[in-house]
């Protein structure tokens, strides 16, 4: 499940997952995000400079619900942005990377392989 407007990011995170035998859904809509609560993804990944969604309202959303909140979130951030990576960890944010690092370690993210991210 992602949350990226850069057709860029959303085209590597596509062949990513390809290699890996996995499928990623682009989440469009609110309708779409409320409809998750009935059949939770696996990871959700979120650009914090989403333009499309308010990256803090949907990591908190999902948060605070309970079918929800066992789901991890991995967002990724220019590493100049302290702000909005404090604020992205006080959401509940599980996984907050620069975006080289996330872009580095993106077949491992799609996998489902989070050993090596470093927790909140």
């Amino acid at each position: 499940m992602i949350f990226v407007d850069d057709m860029f990011f959303t085209a590597k995170i596509n062949a990513a997952a390809s290699e890996c035998g996995r499928q990623i859904e682009r989440i469009k809509t609110r309708e779409q995000l409320e409809g998750l609560a009935a059949n939770p993804p696996s990871l959700v990944m979120i650009d914090l400079n989403s333009d499309r969604f308010d990256p803090l309202e949907t990591i908190a959303f999902f948060k605070s619900r309970a079918e929800l909140s066992a789901v991890p979130i991995v967002s990724f951030v220019s590493h100049v942005q302290t702000e909005l990576i404090r604020a992205a960890h006080a959401a509940g944010c599980d996984y907050v990377l620069p975006r080289s690092a996330f872009t580095q370690m993106m077949n491992e993210i799609v996998a489902g392989n989070l050993s090596r991210l470093q927790p909140k």
